[in-house]
């Protein structure tokens, strides 16, 4: 059975195939499009209940979508991602857009991912009725937030993409402590209802090659072929290392292996290291100010007016310095966290975005990939940005060192 053959049978649930295996499957008429999806919600059913990576399951929908995705293929229709099954974070109208996208495309949709809900912090874990999103690496852990559930179904396997959004680390954080690859494109070039301007829509991967079509497919241009993940004879990458940003406070682990993970990639000859002493401001009061809005109006005209002040001025020397790293380097590497993941009675004073939310400010795109295993048993991540529009440099990074580091998959068992 069909079923058997992409989760393992007897009993066993193997990871499912990369987006980009599963569409050339299908287009490939090797397996139909319905298969694929009975096979999505067998790992679904086996492991969700026990993980709560979702909030809703659409099987009907699912299948129906899948049904008319062969009948076009049968019309002969080559959608790049037929067949895919996907998770959607949290339907809002943005999300929806990009959902509708993706559809375009030939995924289908299987459900609803958790984020943080009420009476949850907003940077850990999901929140279901049925209690928090589990990490797939350790229950005792959460996956990281806000795209909770999104990052832990991808590295479950029980779908091999899944839709997200990025104000401040919500793709990044979630992707390093499951595992997984997590990309947020240069802030607009997606549209994202985000009034602040902090947001971009992106996506969790298990590959980054999967990435990189997802990328393509969303921004319109080709990023897939060997130009741009693997470029034969291409000069290395210039890249900068920087541990804390200037103003992060980081594990020593986290960043250890973080700094071995970007060694590889220059051994590998992807990047060749520059010194470039990046010391930026905390982004805080800046991301704050701009979060807030209209609730500002609440507080005193000369308070608010003061910190306005004070978030213009840090956000003027970063942007500075940032413009001068990325007109001496291609790339930025920095540990994706500043701890391993925490338990699920919340983060304490620790704030797992300090290394993140600098580029929501910003707008350089950013993507975080799996680095190593710390000690804890948790994934550690690597984060990777770029000057804006240079998301294909953070594809030959993802790309460089999964071939010179293979990623593990979590041990899964069904509920």
């Amino acid at each position: 059975m069909a079923v058997d053959r992409l989760t393992g049978g007897g009993g066993t649930f193997a990871a499912a195939p990369d987006a980009t295996a599963t569409a050339d499957l299908v287009i490939g008429r090797r397996l139909s499009a319905v298969e694929v999806t009975e096979a999505a919600l067998a790992r679904l059913d086996a492991l969700d209940p026990r993980l709560r990576a979702f909030t809703e399951t659409w099987p009907e929908r699912a299948l129906a979508s899948a049904r008319a995705v062969d009948r076009d293929l049968a019309r002969g229709a080559r959608p790049r991602l037929a067949g895919v099954p996907v998770g959607v974070k949290a339907w809002r109208r943005s999300q929806a857009a990009q959902t509708g996208r993706l559809e375009r495309h030939g995924c289908v949709v299987v459900g609803l991912t958790s984020v943080p809900g009420p009476g949850t912090e907003w940077q850990t874990w999901g929140h279901t009725g049925r209690g928090p999103t589990l990490n797939p690496w350790r229950a005792d852990r959460t996956p990281g937030g806000s795209s909770a559930g999104s990052a832990a179904a991808v590295a479950a396997g029980i779908v091999p993409l899944a839709t997200g959004s990025d104000g401040a680390g919500s793709l990044r954080i979630p992707a390093a402590w499951c595992g997984v690859v997590g990309f947020k494109p240069t802030t607009r070039r997606l549209p994202a209802r985000d009034r602040s301007g902090l947001a971009a829509l992106g996506a969790v991967t298990g590959t980054a090659r999967d990435a990189a079509l997802y990328l393509s497919l969303m921004l319109g241009e080709d990023l897939t072929g060997p130009a741009v993940l693997a470029p034969d004879g291409a000069p290395a990458l210039r890249a900068a290392w920087s541990g804390t940003l200037g103003f992060a406070a980081v594990d020593a682990g986290q960043a250890r292996i973080a700094r071995v993970a970007a060694g590889r990639l220059e051994e590998a000859g992807v990047i060749a290291l520059r010194a470039h002493d990046l010391r930026l401001l905390d982004p805080g009061p800046v991301w704050r100010a701009l979060r807030s809005g209209p609730v500002r109006a609440a507080s005193e005209a000369a308070e608010r007016e003061a910190a306005e002040r004070e978030a213009a001025r840090v956000r003027g020397v970063n942007d500075e310095r940032l413009g001068a790293l990325f007109g001496a380097v291609d790339v930025l590497l920095t540990p994706a966290t500043p701890t391993a993941p925490h338990g699920h009675q919340g983060p304490g004073r620790a704030m797992s975005v300090d290394l993140t939310w600098a580029f929501n400010v910003s707008g350089h795109p950013a993507v975080s990939v799996p680095a190593g295993v710390g000690p804890d048993g948790t994934p550690v991540g690597l984060q990777a940005v770029a000057a804006h529009g240079r998301e294909a440099a953070l594809l030959r990074v993802a790309a460089g060192l999964e071939a010179v580091s293979p990623w593990p998959r979590p041990p899964l068992r069904p509920a």
